[in-house]
């Protein structure tokens, strides 16, 4: 029954093995008294139908397969991508294991993170040993130059106080009084991993940039969001570039999630270096690549900072169009003919793959910002979305989605439905051509007709597994043969002149 070395496979088809199958026939006959496979069969084909849907959308006391993740997880995220920072979770180890876990199944490569390992004691009393404990013991053993630490339901729920807590292990002497230890209270129980990524970077930037105001340095800082696809950073730096616009990417995660396997392992790899991000309060301003992940962090820096931030997706043609018309606005260095070639062989490929896109009919879910890249891209291929399901969107992502698919004549039959579920999602997806998914589709959609592209993280094992690297492939089933650009990674969807 274990795996074989030769050929390991993922949980899918690994399940499908004789030994397996019989091991779920005997638990089946032996002990779930389940109902006739005929009648599982009925009322399946029965929960495909129109009144299955509105009994569905009726429900309001259940959330089933919400499709987003935990604050921490964007905690982690966001801290991850500084140069040498250990993130460290206050609360209990298996939710640090979970967190890890979402990570490193994903990218295929380890991701460091530490807790202070609550249990029942510190949930009635409090986890200020723990984490006084907690960080002396991880600033000796792995030795970092920055520790991160955010929460869990546990610490939140007894209201634990992590700036006292840190000053307090500081007096203790537990770790350094010049170590950098920012901080977010990241609650599991609300937001969700965009909110944690967005509490994280502000506090990270609150820690660093602390009386470091001085003279402007004349660079653009570029904040990404919680975006998995760490080619993107490198495309953008690559852009910037050619530009010879001076920038610093706040949190690179490129290097930690994508580092060379050279035979040495490195704990920390690459980053954006400390300094950098304390220097970032005096830059002439800040782009980010996300609007919904970085909402907190953008006030903070407008009020606290008194500097110009924008918003730009440069994902698709007219994304990354209006990305460099607005960094050659902000810096007055002109795009170079290079970037204007990269773009006409994009053009040039969208349009050879256009006759396999145009009129297809697709239903998507995710994130709100990689939602709405990737709806634009779809509308700039002459695709027609029907739904778009956002369980961690608002009004304001709503309006603004309908806003743009009013513009389109590819948009106009869609629907944007928010604070909706992937239970919700399967009731409408039943009819269409194509899927595309962010995190986690479960297992129930394998028995629908739409084939799944999938885009971004993934929170359950992929169906269709898209590759972190440079350039990224993902095959599109029966939709583009043989493959298909993964959006905007390389070459990158950009705009010269």
């Amino acid at each position: 029954m274990p795996q074989n070395p030769e050929r390991i496979v993922d949980h899918l088809e690994l399940f499908k093995q004789e030994e397996y199958t019989q091991l779920f026939k005997n638990k089946h006959e032996q002990f779930e008294g389940a109902h006739p496979a005929e009648e599982v069969q009925r009322v399946s084909e029965w929960t495909k139908g129109w009144e299955y849907r509105e009994k569905n959308f009726a429900r309001e006391a259940l959330t089933v397969n919400p499709a987003k993740g935990c604050q921490p997880v964007g905690a982690m995220f966001a801290a991850l991508g500084i140069e040498g920072t250990l993130p460290f979770v206050q609360g209990s180890q298996g939710c640090v294991a979970y967190f890890r876990t979402h990570l490193s199944r994903h990218y295929k490569e380890p991701c460091s993170a530490v807790s202070s390992s609550m249990t029942e004691d510190a949930a009635v009393f409090g986890g200020l040993n723990n984490m006084i404990e907690g960080l002396e013991v991880s600033y000796k053993l792995y030795k970092p130059k920055m520790i991160a630490v955010c929460t869990t339901c546990m610490a939140e729920v007894i209201g634990d106080d992590l700036g006292a807590f840190i000053t307090n292990a500081k007096g203790a002497g537990a770790v350094p009084q010049d170590l950098p230890i920012p901080f977010a209270h990241t609650p599991s129980f609300v937001g969700s991993h965009t909110t944690g990524y967005d509490n994280m970077m502000k506090g990270i930037l609150q820690n660093l940039t602390e009386g470091k105001k001085g003279a402007a340095n004349g660079k653009v800082n570029i904040i990404s969001g919680f975006d998995t696809y760490v080619g993107n950073n490198r495309e953008v730096k690559h852009m910037l570039g050619l530009m010879g616009v001076e920038h610093t990417i706040v949190s690179d995660t490129s290097d930690y999630f994508d580092a060379p396997n050279d035979g040495e392992y490195q704990m920390y790899p690459g980053g954006t270096k400390i300094e950098d991000v304390a220097d970032t309060i005096n830059a002439k301003a800040t782009v980010c690549l996300q609007r919904y992940t970085t909402q907190k962090t953008r006030e903070y820096i407008e009020k606290t900072w008194k500097q110009d931030t924008k918003v730009l997706r440069p994902f698709g043609v007219k994304g990354t169009d209006e990305f460099l018309m607005a960094i050659s606005e902000i810096t007055g260095k002109a795009i170079p003919k290079e970037l204007e070639v990269e773009r006409g062989r994009l053009v040039d490929a969208m349009t050879d793959s256009y006759a396999w896109i145009h009129g297809k009919k697709f239903a998507i879910y995710g994130d709100p910002d990689l939602v709405y890249s990737v709806t634009s891209f779809l509308l700039e291929m002459g695709a027609e979305p029907v739904h778009i399901l956002c369980n961690n969107g608002d009004q304001e992502f709503k309006a603004e989605m309908e806003e743009m698919l009013k513009a389109s004549p590819f948009g106009q039959g869609a629907t944007v439905w928010i604070q909706k579920d992937l239970w919700h999602f399967r009731s409408l997806m039943c009819w269409l051509s194509n899927l595309i998914p962010q995190p986690p589709l479960i297992r129930v959609a394998l028995n629908l007709v739409p084939p799944l592209i999938r885009v971004a993280l993934n929170l359950v094992p992929p169906l269709i597994r898209a590759l972190n690297l440079v350039p990224p492939l993902i095959r599109a089933l029966n939709l583009v043969p043989p493959l298909i650009r993964a959006l905007n990674l390389v070459p990158p969807l950009i705009k010269g002149g």
